[in-house]
């Protein structure tokens, strides 16, 4: 039996939960995944998340959460970091400073499988001080190779498409799947690397499709315009891009058999 994924690009804002609330049910009962993760960095209001945010969309039928450079937005952060059920279900990168709260690596049981997820952030062009995300992962890799795992799904929030193609080459053979997120940008790359890793640089949003990766266009425009910095508002109404990866991988192996990019929109 084939262990399916299904992977959701950063969730921007309330349309952006909205969107994913109407069409989940639809995408589960049509690809039955045995696993549905996705990424919250931008979940509440396009910055961060909170308690709220976060619990609507497990109950919308996320099982898992992802995040990267914005989990500090939200000073709610750090209670979610020290509620005992929600701290289990969300990740922040592995490779910020020790000593920070918060969990860069989950093994979730799925029936009889253990699947190990890791969320890690890029170096290039992000304004972060973060260990090296090669490094860290190798880390992670070894610390867990005594335990039975049956899939592992990298989440790599990055900006660099290099930085992003790199990881997913030094990667493949080593883990299940290397996903990249944060740019908001869907990429058309999806594959299976040569030793059995599926990659994609990255899985794009669920945001608002008349928009800037998923922000309103006038004030970004007008920064971009003046230099001056505006602050940027989430559209509430209107298109939405639902961007999400679709994994199938052999348990035995660890190995993607499949992969292929769900991309859809609706209306809000």
């Amino acid at each position: 039996m084939r262990l399916k994924i299904l992977f959701f690009g950063d969730i921007v804002g309330k349309i952006g939960r909205t969107g994913l609330i109407k069409v989940l049910p639809q995408l589960k009962k049509k690809l039955k995944p045995d696993l549905v993760l996705a990424n919250v960095e931008n979940l509440a209001h396009g910055t961060g998340v909170t308690k709220k945010t976060l619990k609507e969309i497990k109950i919308a039928g996320v099982d898992f959460f992802t995040s990267g450079n914005h989990i500090w937005s939200k000073k709610e952060i750090f209670e979610i970091f020290n509620d005992q059920e929600l701290k289990q279900i969300l990740l922040r990168p592995a490779n910020y400073p020790s000593g920070l709260p918060g969990q860069g690596e989950k093994i979730i049981r799925v029936g009889k499988n253990s699947i190990l997820v890791i969320n890690l952030l890029g170096r290039v062009f992000l304004d972060v001080e973060t260990d090296c995300p090669f490094h860290k992962v190798d880390e992670i890799l070894k610390r867990s190779s005594f335990q039975k795992i049956n899939a592992i799904i990298v989440d790599f929030h990055a900006e660099a498409t290099s930085e992003k193609n790199a990881l997913g080459y030094y990667l493949d053979g080593k883990v299940s799947a290397v996903l990249g997120t944060h740019t908001h940008i869907g990429t058309i790359d999806a594959k299976i690397l040569p030793c059995g890793t599926g990659y994609v640089t990255d899985i794009g949003m669920v945001g608002a499709k008349d928009s800037i990766i998923g922000v309103d266009k006038e004030n970004v425009i007008k920064t971009f315009l003046t230099q001056i910095p505006y602050n940027f508002k989430i559209p509430e109404k209107g298109e939405v891009i639902i961007n999400s990866v679709y994994l199938e991988i052999d348990p035995k192996t660890k190995k993607t058999i499949k992969i292929k990019r769900i991309d859809l929109e609706t209306k809000i």
